[in-house]
């Protein structure tokens, strides 16, 4: 196999393992500041409780996903030492900016907010709990800043030439407001919150279930619910605002998403299907002009197809775009059925009465992350065959003095120690819903029972 596709596959595993983790740290840690505001302006225990079981699962998350994010940063000097040299000026402010002030922020209130229950006030904690969720937002600024200079290049002018060719920043802000980064930075911040809005909206509804914590599990499924309705509903807008943005900067990245091949023609948008490359030709039921209408406003309105654009400068694997961008779709809206569902029978006072819709819930989980793992697919692997859109080629980007028989070790490797790291988080997770919210709790009366039996046996 060539090293360019095994150079690429790797980098693929390796960030979409990491990916699992940072959007559950982002919207459990949303969840983490309405249920522990809830309990400063209340007094509920309750809600107390509730905060600190998700506060031990966000601990969870958060420990490996650094864990995870240090690989990525190695296989960029090993696997891609001409993308890195050429974007090297561009990556290191951005990650310099995130290391400053983001995960500086984060991680100076992570040890209040894991280790200060009973031993700061609750405004002190409050504000803990707030700064690390605000701190894992300006932690994906900065990620999505670089990753979006990639397709929309901007603040920027070209030194030396050939191999030592790089990106030198002329105009900081413009990099980082380029084109692309607000539209597709909301997207994201929405996509992470609903993770972590499902996960809650998962383990709670499997309380309910099996009739535990009951009073808790109600009240944090509500909140969840509200959280995930209105984020889902968001989605609908910044996908929207997003896909308008890649036909005005990345116009044959759009034609990929919808199979749309024609020069210049009125642009379809099909609700499934799957495209004959040789044919040129898209099998499934759509819309007439619904992608000129999506992005214009304008059922009439031409749009450029592949084949307005050199065979060099299109997205080459056609089919697998269109598949991973409808996926993200279909479940975006199926996200949006079901929470506007259970809106509904919770307007009515029957939300919990349910136990179809209560298993629903708990195998939801599954549905953020994949559109979140699917999306970011279609989204790189449309940009292609650029790396650095215009500028520099994926060709051109990887190490030529790595050989392929390295990659496959390494990847071998890699894959070996993620399952056993995914495993180990499955089985810590599982053990701590297992104990549940009143984890400490049980602890302590064991403890206390133990002390009253030893005095017992001293009588």
């Amino acid at each position: 196999m060539e090293v360019e596709i095994l150079a690429r596959s790797q980098f693929a595993f390796t960030i979409a393992f990491h990916y699992i983790y940072p959007p559950l740290s982002i919207g459990l840690g949303l969840i983490m500041v309405i249920m522990e505001g809830l309990y400063l302006k209340t007094g509920n225990k309750i809600y107390e409780k509730m905060a600190r079981f998700w506060t031990r699962i966000f601990a969870l998350t958060f420990g490996i996903g650094v864990a995870t994010g240090i690989v990525m940063e190695f296989e960029f000097g090993t696997n891609w030492a001409t993308y890195s040299r050429f974007v090297g000026d561009v990556f290191g402010s951005a990650l310099a900016a995130e290391g400053i002030f983001a995960f500086a922020l984060e991680s100076g209130f992570l040890g209040i907010l894991l280790f200060g229950w009973n031993r700061v006030s609750k405004k002190v904690h409050f504000i803990a709990t707030l700064g690390v969720w605000l701190g894992s937002m300006f932690s994906a600024v900065w990620i999505v800043v670089a990753n979006s200079w990639q397709q929309t290049p901007a603040g920027y002018h070209i030194v030396g030439t050939g191999l030592s060719a790089r990106a030198e920043i002329t105009d900081f802000w413009a990099m980082v407001f380029n084109p692309s980064s607000v539209d597709r930075l909301l997207h994201v911040w929405v996509g992470a919150i609903l993770s972590g809005a499902f996960l809650v909206l998962s383990v709670h509804a499997y309380y309910l279930i099996r009739n535990r914590y009951v009073e808790l599990s109600k009240k944090a499924f509500k909140i969840a619910l509200v959280v995930a309705a209105v984020f889902s509903f968001s989605q609908l807008l910044t996908g929207h605002k997003a896909a308008v943005g890649v036909a005005e900067n990345q116009p044959a990245k759009l034609a990929a998403f919808e199979g749309h091949f024609d020069s210049l023609a009125v642009a379809d948008m099909y609700l499934f299907g799957w495209i004959d490359r040789e044919r040129q030709k898209v099998t499934g039921p759509k819309i007439k002009g619904g992608l000129s209408f999506l992005t214009t406003w304008d059922f009439e309105k031409p749009l450029k197809g592949l084949n307005y654009f050199p065979e060099n400068e299109r997205p080459p694997q056609v089919n697998a775009v269109f598949q991973f961008y409808h996926l993200m779709i279909i479940i975006g809206m199926t996200m949006i059925g079901l929470t506007l569902l259970a809106c509904w029978l919770w307007w009515r006072k029957k939300l919990f009465h349910y136990k179809w819709l209560m298993w629903l819930f708990v195998f939801a989980v599954f549905l953020p992350q994949i559109a979140n793992q699917v999306g970011w697919f279609a989204a790189e692997m449309g940009r292609q065959p650029w790396v650095v859109y215009g500028l520099l080629r994926t060709s051109d980007a990887f190490s030529k003095a790595v050989k392929a028989n390295q990659i496959v070790f390494s990847l071998i490797m890699f894959a070996f120690i993620y399952v056993l790291l995914f495993a180990l988080f499955i089985y810590l997770l599982d053990r701590k819903i297992k104990h549940g919210p009143y984890e400490e709790d049980e602890e302590e009366d064991r403890s206390l029972q133990h002390e009253i039996d030893e005095v017992l046996e001293h009588r």
